[in-house]
């Protein structure tokens, strides 16, 4: 019988030894040629609208504003965002209306029947910078710039069990800006030994499609003067123009999580009467 075991327990050793050799192979092989991605996770970030009773800083939304006029518009559109909704960031109606007239967007027909290109009203939409989806692939090797009106809810990262779980009592919802913060700051880092770029893409750990993407780094280093004395590094930026795009994505967060706030408390409150009248009610029935 003690021969028996000890043949099972060297097998079972050798057994895990035998994976864990492949698993090591696997992993080296992969680190090379990954399969999975992203190659690495995102890190959590502190943001003021995380939380139940998070709020945007409208500072930074509006540094962020800035960061998408003068870089991110020349290739990604905002085409479900008006303009007049920027009075939320802080700015008046005569600011948003200036703001509105710097770009054109094109209107008609007249009553000639032909379309015509006017500056853009309040009430307009962020233009696309190209007149069609081909006309934006053609621009940028081959993949059209996603539009950035929902890309903070549209992109994100899956956290896995148990970290899910563990979601739902934090009420994370911030994956989409720790995805954006990542992926701007992640072209720096040097690819794995071995692995092989494709010509005209540029890698990137974080990026959630593949190990590269044709988009090149858009951002470094003071290329984006802010007026308030506001760092102005890749760092801030990518924070910035990731909160940004949050608020473009959920205008509403903070007016939801109010409201929510208020539902939870009448339901605890709720509950505490019921329970109050049930006791009162059922207070004299014998049991």
């Amino acid at each position: 019988m003690k021969k028996i075991l000890l043949g099972l327990a060297a097998a079972g050793l050798g057994t895990m030894l035998a994976f864990g050799g492949a698993h090591a192979a696997e992993e080296a092989h992969n680190a090379a040629e990954p399969t999975h991605f992203p190659i690495k996770k995102p890190a959590e970030l502190d943001w003021t609208f995380a939380g139940p009773f998070g709020h945007y800083d409208k500072q930074q939304l509006q540094r962020g504003l800035k960061i998408y006029k003068e870089v991110c518009s020349a290739c990604h559109s905002m085409k479900l965002v008006a303009f007049r909704s920027l009075e939320e960031l802080g700015y008046t109606e005569a600011q948003v209306k200036a703001f509105a007239a710097e770009y054109e967007v094109q209107d008609g027909p007249n009553a000639e029947g032909e379309m015509f290109t006017r500056k853009a009203l309040p009430s307009d939409y962020f233009p696309s910078p190209f007149p069609n989806a081909q006309a934006a692939a053609a621009a940028n090797n081959g993949a059209a710039p996603p539009d950035f009106s929902l890309i903070a809810k549209a992109r994100s990262v899956e956290r896995g069990f148990p970290r899910f779980v563990f979601d739902i009592a934090t009420q994370y919802q911030e994956g989409g800006p720790d995805y954006i913060h990542a992926l701007l700051t992640g072209f720096n880092e040097t690819p794995p030994e071995g692995m092989k770029i494709p010509e005209g893409t540029h890698y990137n750990p974080y990026f959630i499609s593949a190990k590269s993407l044709a988009m090149a780094p858009p951002l470094q280093d003071g290329q984006v003067t802010y007026d308030d004395g506001s760092p102005q590094t890749l760092a801030q930026y990518s924070q910035d123009i990731s909160a940004f795009l949050m608020w473009a994505a959920e205008p509403h967060l903070e007016d939801r999580k109010k409201t929510g706030f208020r539902v939870m408390m009448f339901l605890v409150l709720f509950a505490g009467l019921v329970y109050i009248a049930k006791r009162r009610i059922w207070a004299d029935v014998e049991h």
